[in-house]
């Protein structure tokens, strides 16, 4: 009868006679609800809810029960459900606790999103902008939000791509569901537990954001076993934990980002070219900071009052010597490399203007950029690929990831290149 009701409402609704039933119709599901009867046949209610959890935890949890067993419906709220039925009972109390259940789910959702998004916040700039490239890539970006298709960000690191993935989030009919940032290039088990989950232990990224957004920081970086999961991931929304071999759905919208050129990974075979042409369905160039001039002072005075307001600064503004010198460099780093200067800036400035004396030297004495191809030897190329990771990451962990290689070889680099702290030793 309860069954029936629901279906009438509209819902997908699976009836489960006994434990080992409800288990199973559960199982690999993202479900919303649970109505738990505390009378099921050889099973006690109470004893079922920790199987339950595990395997639904996202979900809420109604109790339905006589008024004999009230005591155990009590002990029941205590332990993990939410809204408690009791029989015999009226249509507009199931309605009423159909309403209460979906706001609670909701809001719940609303916060595991706003949680992901504080965690991932990097001090947000504003997508405005006056530059065309990059004005044509945050339109298209709006364009596409409102479709399913999988997105590939380009650009070079810390010109903003996880920003403009949160963005395209928040555009999105999934806003309500989380965001779950992966970054691509750390150790391959670990990165694999990580996003599709453990047996017994862990959900996985997917389980969290399901219903949501899932980006892939530095896809390029996959290893080849993870590659092929994504791909029938992306096939067939099917995946299962590490160690088990039940197999799970997932509705994400996957949201990859690469700084290396995938289509030559793909060539260099380091990269699947069916999992390159599921990711690129729509493909978004972001332009380097170096192609942004015009944006350049607004960015810097974005982050110079953020810094300003959270130590309490008087400084204001720059000296028209330090916005030259700011405009005439390349930006290696990026934006990323920018807020870097500004929360410098902020620290080393007495007064209220920044003035080339609060600037670091490479700024104002910028080592040549070489690409590869240069007519140079290959450690210089070397050199400068490292240096400009190192200035676009928050820490040299991130940096030595995203370069392939353990934290303790990237600081013999930055010594054997005369580096100090990100920045060239005086």
């Amino acid at each position: 009868m309860l069954g029936k009701a629901l279906e009438l409402e509209g819902h997908f609704v699976a009836v489960c006679a006994n434990l080992r039933d409800g288990l199973g119709a559960i199982s690999g599901q993202a479900l919303d609800l649970v109505f738990l009867s505390l009378e099921l046949g050889l099973d006690n209610g109470l004893e079922v809810l920790g199987a339950l959890h595990v395997e639904s935890s996202a979900a809420q949890l109604v109790v339905v029960a006589d008024r004999a067993s009230i005591g155990f419906a009590v002990e029941a709220m205590e332990i993990w459900a939410s809204d408690l039925l009791l029989k015999p009972f009226e249509t507009v109390q199931l309605q009423l606790i159909m309403h209460r259940a979906a706001e609670r789910r909701r809001l719940q959702r609303q916060l595991e999103a706003l949680r992901a998004a504080v965690c991932d916040c990097e001090a947000d700039w504003e997508l405005s902008s006056d530059n065309v490239a990059m004005l044509e890539a945050v339109a298209l970006a709006r364009q596409v939000a409102l479709s399913k298709a999988p997105l590939l960000l380009n650009g070079e690191v810390g010109t903003g791509r996880r920003r403009l993935a949160r963005e395209i989030h928040a555009w999105s009919k999934r806003s309500e569901w989380p965001l779950s940032a992966v970054l691509c290039g750390g150790a391959g088990d670990l990165l694999e537990a990580e996003l599709f989950g453990i047996s017994g232990e862990t959900p996985g990224r997917l389980a969290l954001c399901d219903g949501g957004t899932l980006y892939l920081d530095e896809v390029g970086h996959l290893l080849p076993a993870v590659q092929t999961r994504m791909l029938r991931l992306l096939r067939d929304h099917e995946y299962e934990r590490v160690d088990e071999m039940k197999t799970r759905t997932a509705d994400v919208r996957i949201i990859a980002s690469s700084s290396i050129d995938l289509h030559q990974a793909v060539n260099a075979g380091k990269f699947r070219g069916d999992l390159l042409m599921g990711l690129e369905v729509v493909e978004i160039e972001i332009p380097p900071l170096r192609e942004r001039i015009e944006d350049i002072a607004n960015l810097a005075e974005h982050y110079l009052s953020m810094f300003a307001r959270q130590s309490y600064s008087r400084v204001a503004g720059f000296t028209s010597d330090a916005l030259f010198a700011m405009n005439k460099y390349s930006w290696p780093g990026n934006i990323r490399e920018l807020r870097n200067v500004m929360e410098r800036a902020v620290m080393l400035c007495p007064t209220e203007r920044v003035g080339l004396e609060h600037l670091p030297p490479n700024l104002l004495n910028p080592a040549p950029l070489y690409a590869v191809g240069d007519l140079v030897p290959l450690e210089t190329i070397e050199k400068s690929h490292v240096l400009r990771v190192v200035a676009s990451t928050r820490s040299l962990r991130r940096a030595a990831s995203i370069l392939g290689v353990d934290s303790s070889t990237l600081c013999r680099w930055m010594k054997r290149y005369g580096v100090r702290d990100g920045q060239p030793a005086a």
